[in-house]
């Protein structure tokens, strides 16, 4: 089972840096100056904008005022969407209560729900100016330095589990308990909406799953995609200025949330993964090394084979329904990725990689 050319972990020039906004994207940019002269401090109109390359969910653009500052606007995409998805006030929301502690975020600073100012729901945050590593090969950073990158992202992770949701006003940020059975009805029903094909292993997945849920039910704060693209590290050292793309967080399960991260060492080479490498040749961590990491981080206890294997599966059917859905919106031309349209062809090896993972568990009771 190959995919040559297809990432899981994305990589390469087409995802890095901005480009001019595509039309499809492209809004009023003096009503948005408008917007932020208002509620944006220390805004000096008129503003610049750019599209990111990266971000295949919501458009996001880079905004300069005429003074220099710059800052970032996540907005949703428009035409029809999925429900609850693409939930940008979400986002502000965890956004703006984490910034109240030690886990990196950029700084939250409005938020607009009002369509008539860019077209849809939009919110504006710090531009966090530091390095976003696409390859998790770190083939940018010097091999004595690369086990200090992916012990930062561990502690990172770490940290946000340990925060006091409730605390922070965010109780009723999601239901706690039965996280891993809720994402896979959610997520089963959204690959539904956007299915195109009969893939065997992901109609098996979804009979499976639900009957072979763990019975721990810990509730920590998870961001849902907690992947090394998804934060910005200082320029030059090991250390995370921000985590980004919260649209998906929610109060999940931590164990759920870090196989999610580890999925890196069960994907092929040939999709940008880890198996298959040297790692230590490379100066990169294994799978284990990280697991006991967080978990000595945390105080939680290292899960068993069967337990580990069963979040690995879930996690790939998981990926395997957001890329559906990403694959879907390519089709009907609100995906804001350029590169969008190649998720659909990630779905079946990765429901395929799952279900081996599945066979593999003793005792599934298939």
């Amino acid at each position: 089972m190959t995919v040559q050319g297809l990432r899981v972990a994305r990589r390469g020039a087409e995802y890095i840096g901005t480009m001019a906004v595509q039309e499809k994207h492209r809004f009023d940019e003096r009503s948005l100056d408008r917007f932020m002269v208002e509620h944006v401090p220390g805004f000096v109109a008129p503003v610049q904008v750019e599209q990111f390359k990266g971000g295949q969910s919501n458009p996001t653009y880079r905004l300069t005022d005429a003074a220099g500052r710059r800052y970032v606007l996540r907005r949703k995409p428009p035409g029809k969407l999925l429900p609850s998805a693409h939930a940008v006030d979400r986002e502000f929301r965890v956004i703006s209560a984490l910034n109240r502690t030690n886990v990196p975020t950029p700084r939250a600073y409005a938020l607009c729900e009002d369509d008539s100012v860019v077209g849809t729901a939009f919110y504006i945050m710090e531009f966090c100016d530091g390095r976003v590593l696409w390859d998790p090969l770190l083939p940018e950073v010097p091999r004595e330095g690369r086990l200090a990158i992916y012990r930062a992202k561990l502690e990172t992770l770490a940290r946000l589990h340990a925060v006091d949701y409730a605390a922070l006003g965010l109780a009723d940020f999601g239901r706690p308990g039965s996280y891993v059975a809720r994402q896979i009805s959610r997520w089963g029903k959204q690959y539904k909406a956007s299915e195109t094909e009969t893939i065997a292993a992901m109609d098996r997945l979804l009979d499976w799953l639900p009957a072979h849920l763990p019975a721990n039910d810990e509730t920590v704060l998870v961001h849902g995609d907690y992947r090394l693209d998804n934060m910005v590290y200082h320029a030059t050292e090991p250390r995370v200025l921000g985590i980004i793309d919260w649209e998906i967080s929610t109060l999940g399960d931590p164990l759920a949330e870090l196989a999610y991260l580890c999925m890196l060492w069960r994907t092929p080479m040939d999709w940008g993964g880890l198996a298959g490498h040297d790692l230590a040749a490379l100066g990169l961590p294994g799978e284990r090394e990280m697991v006991d990491y967080y978990c000595a981080l945390s105080g939680r206890a290292v899960p068993d084979r069967a337990l580990w294997d069963f979040y690995m599966a879930y996690n790939l059917f998981r990926v395997s329904c957001i890329r559906q859905g990403v694959y879907g919106r390519a089709l009907d031309g609100t995906a804001s990725n350029l590169r969008a349209a190649e998720s659909g062809k990630l779905v079946r090896p990765a429901a395929e990689l799952a279900w081996s993972i599945v066979e593999g568990i003793a005792g599934d009771g298939r």
